[in-house]
């Protein structure tokens, strides 16, 4: 189309805003030249009829204006009259009608005569003897005019196509570096996502490089993190996978029914820890390829103590009491489905490794415009140096035997960031055990 090139675009607008422009000037020339002009003629009018009133009656009337000479090609246009006592026509010039020119005794008139519109000038002489009119055609004004509009025109009718053809050169060469980076581009593997080279690039165009430049970081980054994901998960899913396989051998080359029932009971908790993993992998999957969740108002305090209940059988069988402390209700806006999946795993992760008799408790509370759960345990705690480690993806603190895939803590902080929120963990002010806490903006 026409505007969708932007070397069209800009030389299209510089013709028009010159255009304009130019125009512009030439309408104030225009008005500007017809009042100089005009005023121009009508002092050479009445110079004219200055100089006829300066003479005599007797040397006028030996004047030959029959017989006189154009010396010049609007001679014509030009006539004057002496009317004798302003009543009777003497001396005239040959194209001069016989009617009175004018229609005022002095000054200037207009006046139109068998079709013909004059300008004129009025004055007696001296003796005031002799009325004498001067009077020019105004179509002769007119066509100086007109001419001089032509005249004005033309430079730019001839200047427009040139300038047009500098304009687009300009433009061009204005505009190559971005035809420099476009090639560049179009000429790349779609493995390769190195920085585009802004060196030589103006600086109009930099900052469009710059941000190529960082969606391309994001890209590799994001392809990295879905390699190591997907390496990672193979590598995860290989180890429950190699056991079921192992423990379905067992039970099938054994003869004992008390063997094979122990290997049918692990192939099935196999299973379960492979469902287990396979449901978290998705979680991470789908929470990665989201942007912001959609929404909704959602009491918090409710939503944490129907969690509870959920996590009530495992931590019965565990003999870990899990409880809500005492606290003012809240209202939130978010996903409550995500967030469920948020206290779950950290409710999941601190009954786990609570010894048996001790207690989990969850407390809400606010905080420069957020609300705040902290998650209490009294498990063995982390060091320090992993305590940021333990959010990486299917990291495991050495030492421990509770079994689990390393991915309940990364998918919560991701949970959390989504939200516009984050999550700390810190070791307990008071005994064993850790708090984990989780920041959520109040909107």
């Amino acid at each position: 189309m026409l505007f969708d090139s932007l070397k069209r675009r800009i030389v299209l607008l510089c013709i028009v805003a010159l255009s304009v422009i130019w125009l512009g000037a030439l309408a104030i020339s225009y008005l500007d030249a017809r009042k100089e002009v005009r005023e121009l003629f009508d002092a050479h009018l009445a110079q004219a009829a200055s100089l006829l009133a300066a003479q005599s009656g007797a040397e006028l009337e030996e004047i030959d204006t029959d017989h006189a000479v154009d010396l010049h090609k609007y001679a014509h246009s030009v006539s004057f009259q002496i009317w004798n006592a302003g009543t009777h026509l003497g001396l005239h010039s040959a194209n001069a009608p016989a009617t009175a020119l004018g229609t005022r005794d002095e000054g200037f008139s207009d006046r139109e005569i068998d079709g013909v519109q004059w300008r004129v000038f009025t004055s007696w002489d001296q003796e005031r003897e002799n009325l004498i009119y001067v009077g020019e055609k105004v179509a002769t004004r007119d066509h100086l005019l007109k001419e001089m509009v032509e005249h004005l025109l033309q430079p730019m009718l001839y200047a427009l196509p040139l300038l047009a053809l500098l304009l687009w050169l300009a433009v061009y060469l204005g505009l190559r570096p971005l035809d420099r980076v476009t090639a560049e581009i179009a000429r790349r593997d779609p493995q390769r996502l190195d920085a585009v080279d802004a060196i030589g690039a103006p600086s109009e165009v930099r900052p469009l490089i710059g941000q190529l430049n960082q969606l391309l970081a994001r890209i590799a980054e994001s392809l990295d993190n879905t390699r190591r994901f997907t390496a990672d998960a193979a590598h995860e899913l290989r180890t429950p996978l190699a056991a079921i396989r192992a423990q379905a051998q067992v039970a099938q080359g054994s003869h004992a029914r008390d063997e094979q029932d122990r290997a049918i009971q692990q192939v099935l908790r196999g299973c379960d820890l492979a469902t287990h993993l396979i449901e978290q992998l998705l979680t991470l999957a789908r929470l990665d390829a989201s942007s912001r969740p959609a929404c909704e108002p959602v009491e918090l305090r409710a939503l944490v103590a129907e969690v509870l209940a959920e996590v009530a059988a495992s931590a019965v069988n565990t003999q870990v009491a899990v409880a809500l402390e005492e606290g003012d209700s809240l209202q939130l806006q978010i996903q409550p489905g995500l967030i469920r999946v948020l206290l779950r795993n950290l409710l999941d992760n601190a009954i786990r490794y609570s010894p048996a008799g001790s207690e989990v408790s969850v407390a809400i509370h606010t905080g420069n415009r957020n609300a705040i759960i902290d998650v209490l345990d009294s498990g063995p705690g982390i060091p320090a140096d992993q305590l940021e480690r333990v959010f990486d993806r299917f990291h495991r603190v050495l030492g421990s035997a509770q079994p689990g895939s390393g991915l309940g803590l990364s998918i919560a902080r991701r949970i959390a960031e989504i939200h516009g929120g984050s999550i700390l963990i810190q070791p307990r002010e008071e005994g064993a055990g850790l708090r984990v806490r989780t920041t959520l903006p109040v909107r």
